[in-house]
């Protein structure tokens, strides 16, 4: 189970705590077993600082705190504090990142179950499509989503697996594997019942709630090898 600690102190000092931690990150590398950080600035108080700080488990934040370089971190951390730190330990109970879950429902909903409904929910109205197997730099709204699920899944029976998934920002990249079974006409190619494989990336960039823009990158040579187009 993920844990997180919260970390709440008031420091002047906060450009030598940077420092102090940049230091830390630099000497811990290899042994520390923290995955994420993210430091907040009181904007009702400028001197207040929140540090959210996330491990695998509350057994690695464990692992982590015997360090002697948390240790020795921690005790130059509270000389430049305004008083000591508080900390409140977290079980992860619930941890959903709403991009994420809105392409999720992409590949889910819109791709292999075929409900082009779901594309007005999710899709903005200027959505800006990239994808390296059309000769257009760049296809705008709703309307190419439509149009490539339509032509992809008169062809294929198919199903995506999610290998990977890193959303930062507004941006979220998965890594998937394809495979489908080619049943109808695909770009001039006749049916030919072939089982074939595909990897690629899909990068979506969000905005208000909705998906604005993504990149397609795909091993489209080696599904027309595999049709035997090459």
């Amino acid at each position: 189970m993920t844990f997180v600690q919260i970390i709440d102190y008031k420091t002047s000092r906060q450009d030598d705590l940077n420092q102090l931690l940049d230091r830390y990150v630099s000497q811990s590398q290899g042994k520390r077993t923290v995955t994420h950080s993210i430091m907040g600035k009181d904007r009702e108080n400028e001197n207040h600082y929140v540090e959210l700080v996330e491990f695998p488990s509350y057994e690695d934040a464990m692992k982590n705190s015997h360090l002697p370089e948390t240790d020795k971190m921690f005790q130059e951390m509270v000389a430049l504090c305004d008083g000591m730190p508080s900390f409140t330990n977290l079980d992860v109970v619930r941890d959903e990142h709403l991009n994420k879950l809105m392409v999720d429902k992409m590949f889910d909903e819109i791709a292999m179950k075929g409900n082009l409904g779901v594309i007005e929910e999710i899709f903005a109205s200027g959505y800006i499509d990239h994808d390296t197997m059309k000769d257009e730099e760049s296809v705008t709204g709703r309307d190419v989503i439509r149009q490539d699920v339509t032509m992809w899944r008169n062809a294929f029976d198919f199903t995506f697996d999610t290998k990977a998934q890193l959303a930062e920002g507004d941006c979220v990249t998965t890594v998937w594997s394809w495979t489908g079974t080619h049943k109808g006409e695909f770009m001039g190619i006749a049916p030919t019942g072939k089982r074939c494989t595909m990897t690629g990336t899909t990068t979506f960039r969000c905005q208000d709630g909705m998906i604005a823009e993504g990149w397609w990158h795909m091993d489209a040579m080696g599904l027309m090898r595999q049709l035997g187009a090459l």
